[in-house]
């Protein structure tokens, strides 16, 4: 049987089935933004940024389940599955063997970031300073603003006739 091309429609859904069925047939290049995990509040008001894409070497707190306030740095990341093994995050098999525990995403939060990558670097100096210039002005104040000189022109217009 032939897959069918990967559809988007799921966001018109409010079926839970039709939305597994979208994550889990989902291309890579997706299930990759999905791994988007929440920064810290110091992190945060560094960046300007509310999350970034989790990297093996960051440094992440478990926020949920057993694990629970466990930190430790990410060891791997399977795409595919969307999940992300931490070191010091392990269960105990009844043999005595150690094996590493799956994670989701949502139940980690960023402590501090692997930043040996320039371009990841330079990605989070170019948004912190595109954040600290948009925050100048709402988009609400600049639509405003749009509007009155379109408004002011169209009446100039009309004396000009």
């Amino acid at each position: 049987m032939q897959r069918k091309e990967f559809s988007r429609q799921w966001k018109a859904s409010t079926k839970k089935s039709k939305q597994r069925k979208y994550k889990y047939n989902a291309p890579l290049h997706l299930k990759q933004k999905m791994l988007h995990v929440h920064l810290s509040s110091l992190l945060r008001q560094k960046y300007g940024l509310r999350n970034i894409q989790l990297r093996t070497g960051d440094k992440v707190k478990v926020l949920r389940g057993q694990y629970k306030k466990k930190e430790g740095k990410v060891s791997k990341i399977n795409l595919k599955r969307e999940k992300i093994y931490v070191t010091g995050v392990e269960y105990l098999k009844k043999d005595g063997t150690k094996l590493p525990f799956a994670l989701s995403p949502s139940h980690l939060i960023i402590q501090e970031l692997e930043l040996s990558d320039k371009l990841r670097k330079a990605k989070l100096e170019s948004k912190k300073k595109g954040s600290s210039g948009a925050s100048s002005g709402s988009h609400s104040e600049i639509k405003s603003e749009t509007k009155t000189k379109t408004h002011e022109n169209k009446s100039e217009n009309k004396r000009g006739r």
